[in-house]
């Protein structure tokens, strides 16, 4: 048994190319094991990475979902929803942006099922979907303030 059919045996976290070499992370971000065969002739390591990578349907709506993130007003729209279900005169208030600008940013992460919208009466009550999205929020807040 080779050293890397060896290491393929456990559970990967995270496969990582740096410098010409193939990190990867076992088990947990803290245990890291490097492989990088000098003529690169053996394909265990890529079809094992290979497992691990997201098929084209998946990664083009994952970046989308980054990508609806990527903007800092739907990111603090996010936080508010995070916390509260809010009309969106009460967004508007908050953010101190007008109706259609307001309106404009919901509208692109309800595509993206990011939020969804309750109607009563004439107010539309916005809200996350659902708790992935809520603790992808926070995870990536957590980030940030950590390091």
């Amino acid at each position: 048994m080779t050293a890397v059919s060896a290491i393929l045996r456990r559970p990967l976290v995270g496969v990582q190319y740096i410098k010409g070499c193939l990190y990867i992370m076992l088990h947990t971000m803290h245990e890291r094991k490097t492989i990088c065969a000098d003529n690169h002739d053996d394909p265990t390591l890529a079809l094992a990475a290979q497992e691990h990578l997201l098929d084209g349907v998946t990664a083009t709506r994952a970046a989308e979902l980054f990508g609806a993130l990527s903007d800092p007003t739907r990111v603090r729209i996010v936080g508010l929803l995070a916390h509260a279900e809010l009309c969106v005169g009460d967004l508007c208030l908050v953010l101190g942006m007008s109706q259609p600008a307001v309106s404009h940013h919901l509208r692109l992460l309800r595509t993206l099922r990011i939020v969804e919208a309750r109607k009563e009466g004439k107010h539309v009550f916005y809200s996350l979907l659902d708790d992935h999205i809520h603790q992808l929020f926070h995870q990536g807040v957590d980030h940030i303030q950590h390091g």
